[in-house]
This record gives C-alpha cells, sequence and structure tokens, in this order.
C-alpha cells in the first residue's frame, strides 16, 4: 500500500473537490468486476472518488484498506459514503504532481 504524507493528502483532497463518483460498491460488495473497474479508473485519472451503497461504516473502511491493497493505491480520505484513492500511473508523466516529501530534521 502506497503512504501519503499528511500535506500530500491535503493537497490531493483539494484536487478531488469537484471529482464525482466514478464507481459505486453496491450491495454484492468488492466484485472482481467492480475492481477491475476501480483499476481502470485509476489508471485513467490517478484519483478517484468511489461511492459505497449501505450505512456499515466498518465494511466502508475494510473496501478502502482491500481496495488499496489489493491495487497498490492509497487511502486518502473516507467521508461519509465516499472513498478517496490515489495510484501514480505508471506512465512517463503522471497526471498529478504530489509535493515533495519534506526530510526529517
Amino acid at each position: 500500500m502506497l503512504e501519503l504524507t499528511p500535506d500530500q493528502c491535503r493537497h490531493l483532497r483539494s484536487l478531488a473537490h469537484h471529482l464525482n463518483p466514478v464507481v459505486m460498491i453496491g450491495n454484492n460488495g468488492l466484485t472482481d468486476a467492480v475492481m477491475r473497474e476501480i483499476a481502470v479508473n485509476l489508471d485513467a485519472h490517478e484519483l478517484i472518488k468511489i461511492r459505497v451503497l449501505g450505512d456499515d461504516r466498518e465494511a466502508r473502511a475494510q473496501f478502502m484498506q482491500q481496495i488499496c491493497a489489493d491495487l497498490g493505491a492509497a487511502p486518502v480520505q473516507m467521508l461519509g459514503k465516499l472513498l478517496l484513492i490515489y495510484r501514480p500511473s505508471n506512465t512517463e508523466k503522471p497526471k498529478i504532481m504530489l509535493p515533495k516529501k519534506k526530510k526529517a530534521a
């Protein structure tokens, strides 16, 4: 799983403000088809919002962990029923430039 600094998370949250959810996780949970759709959208956009149906907060947290672990992505934010997930693209030119990690003093 990818690790982000607080500054990087803040930057990604600001970029995601205007985004609409591109994938919905329904009552069937994280099926293979849903995981493929998430992977395709991460490749295309790097930063995506996922809407989770249902009221189970624990289930949403587990979905976030599983998606990030399986796809090598970073959890940015879980806000209500929306998950915000980031994964840099494998191409030479990433779409999103993250702030540099600061060196520890």
